[in-house]
């Protein structure tokens, strides 16, 4: 098994505000600070919500969250960019310039399109952009079932929609499964002309708020400290797991992941 290193890499994150501080930017924080990276936080929308659904989203100004960015990249070096909610179209379109002026920094890109509640954050046309746009820059995009559907509505089977998008450009997708009807969780790793790797889980009990945001954040993390993608998943999977599994009742919905769990 591959250490992480001794140097803390710098992490920039593209996230909504959520206001429970189960997902979104405050969850790639922690996340973050957890594997031993600095979270770079580009906030894209501000939104209403509790722990069980969004009520509104707002976006961030373009210009200011280019502005944001660029004013950080040239400052501080990153070892790679961790993508989340992203609010609008214009929105996908300023982070599509954005990656193409830093090529060889690493992408994990987490699509959320809707809430866990079934808030759909920017419809169908969001799904259009991230395919256009954005994956032929990313390097790892982590959906669930119901997300690699909406992004890949063709393919008769989930392992035809991941290699749908690995032919749209994406160097490997990581699909987890916690929304299929399964004993256990399994999640897969696709990589372009390699075999499909599967990673079996526990499946808990209960429904979780901020579990996507935990795990790309924590690969992102992963990968920043240099790990190759096999390590990086395996380790982020099991970081997320253990987030969940020691999950905290913050309201009346779902539970947020316990992102400092190690630190009991």
């Amino acid at each position: 098994m591959q250490s992480i290193s001794d140097k803390q890499p710098n992490v920039m994150c593209f996230s909504g505000l959520d206001p429970t501080g189960g997902a979104g930017i405050q969850a790639d924080i922690e996340a973050l600070f957890s594997t031993g990276c600095h979270c770079l936080p580009i906030v894209t929308a501000l939104t209403v919500q509790d722990t069980g659904n969004v009520m509104a989203s707002h976006p961030t100004d373009p210009a200011l969250l280019i502005a944001q960015a660029r004013a950080v990249l040239e400052d501080i070096p990153v070892q790679a960019f961790k993508i989340g909610l992203l609010g609008s179209i214009k929105t996908v379109e300023v982070i599509h310039t954005l990656l193409t002026d830093y090529p060889d920094i690493p992408v994990i890109l987490d699509p959320i399109l809707r809430a866990g509640g079934g808030y759909e954050f920017t419809g169908e046309r969001i799904a259009e952009a991230i395919n256009a746009l954005l994956l032929p820059l990313t390097t790892v995009v982590t959906p669930n079932t119901n997300e690699l559907r909406a992004l890949a509505p063709n393919g008769d089977s989930f392992d035809a929609s991941a290699n749908e998008l690995l032919d749209r450009g994406c160097q490997h997708v990581l699909l987890t499964g916690t929304h299929a009807n399964s004993p256990k969780v399994i999640n897969r790793l696709y990589t372009r002309h390699q075999p499909t790797r599967s990673y079996t889980w526990q499946r808990l009990e209960h429904e979780y708020h901020g579990s996507g945001c935990t795990l790309a954040a924590a690969l992102a993390g992963y990968l920043a400290h240099g790990l190759q993608i096999n390590e990086a998943a395996q380790q982020a999977q099991r970081f997320t797991w253990e987030s969940l599994n020691h999950g905290i009742r913050a309201g009346f919905g779902q539970l947020l992941p316990n992102r400092s769990h190690w630190n009991h």
